[in-house]
């Protein structure tokens, strides 16, 4: 790897008349993040211009939000994000539940280091003004990074934990949502994974099929992200995929969020959930909802 040599591919591409959009999705998508972040430091020494800019520059629409999204640090890329999410027209609750289900503590504590001293408030005043009632405690909750990320199952707790969610939702009128809240939001995965087993027994249904039985709207999106994260993440991301393509239309945002955040992380357990749920490959599905460059890099960014 040799940052001059790409930062003077990419100059290339884009210097004189027309782009190479080819030779730009090439450059950037056989580098890893922080081997981008050497080339835009690199761009910028050698040929005294901002890389980011001259890409804004030759590029446009979905295309230009995928290369900008890969050119921008992991951690900066979900502050940017879940601020668009928040500040832009009216609320991206789905961008906000992805993400905040998804990431672990100290991921959520970089967003929120980095967000405060991008934007002069913190991501939870923002949070706060821009969302109501119990989805704004659940995101709140999700926000402060905060979950017990140990291994440890107690097992008289989690019988006690399952017995209180059945309690809280299915044994009565009405639901307290905010027993929800409190175990789905601040115990450990293998904690959690423990209490849906007993929960199935006491219950005889799923967790899942209670919530969404109880609750409705964002509350039960919330709900349900925490427990497909804490199942099967590549399985969530699918799901977030496959729901962004399927039908009229494309959910663009979501479909760029999920391929650009998750490319170096877990996409080949991502494409093998896919495939496993939906009969279909993420490629096929891809290939046949996107067009021009921005198809061709997402499928590079998929593999495959």
């Amino acid at each position: 790897f040799s940052a001059e040599q790409e930062a003077q591919a990419l100059r290339k591409a884009m210097k004189g008349l027309g782009t190479d959009e080819d030779a730009i999705i090439e450059t950037l998508t056989k580098l890893n993040v922080s081997q981008r972040q050497q080339v835009l430091i690199t761009y910028k020494s050698t040929i005294g211009r901002d890389l980011i800019d001259d890409l804004k520059s030759e590029l446009s629409g979905n295309f230009e939000r995928v290369i900008i999204g890969l050119m921008t640090p992991t951690t900066m890329y979900d502050v940017h994000e879940l601020r668009r999410a928040l500040k832009g027209a009216g609320t991206d609750e789905g961008c906000l539940i992805e993400i905040l289900a998804s990431r672990t503590n100290a991921e959520i504590r970089h967003i929120n280091e980095n967000y405060k001293l991008r934007y002069g408030s913190t991501l939870e005043e923002d949070i706060v003004s821009d969302t109501s009632s119990l989805f704004r405690r659940v995101l709140v909750s999700l926000a402060t990074g905060n979950r017990d990320e140990g291994t440890f199952v107690d097992e008289a707790l989690a019988q006690q934990d399952a017995q209180c969610l059945y309690e809280a939702g299915e044994k009565k009128w009405g639901t307290d949502e905010v027993q929800f809240l409190s175990i789905l939001c601040t115990r450990n995965r293998c904690h959690l994974l423990r209490v849906f087993d007993v929960y199935r027994v006491i219950a005889n249904k799923d967790i899942t099929d209670s919530i969404k039985s109880e609750m409705s709207g964002d509350l039960e999106d919330a709900l349900l992200a925490v427990v497909k994260c804490m199942r099967n993440k590549p399985a969530y991301f699918a799901e977030r995929l496959y729901k962004s393509m399927k039908g009229l239309g494309t959910d663009d945002s979501t479909l760029i969020r999920v391929m650009v955040s998750r490319a170096e992380i877990d996409m080949l357990y991502i494409r093998r959930e896919f495939l496993a749920t939906y009969g279909k490959s993420l490629h096929s599905f891809i290939k046949g909802d996107c067009s021009g460059d921005y198809r061709k890099v997402l499928l590079r960014l998929c593999g495959g």
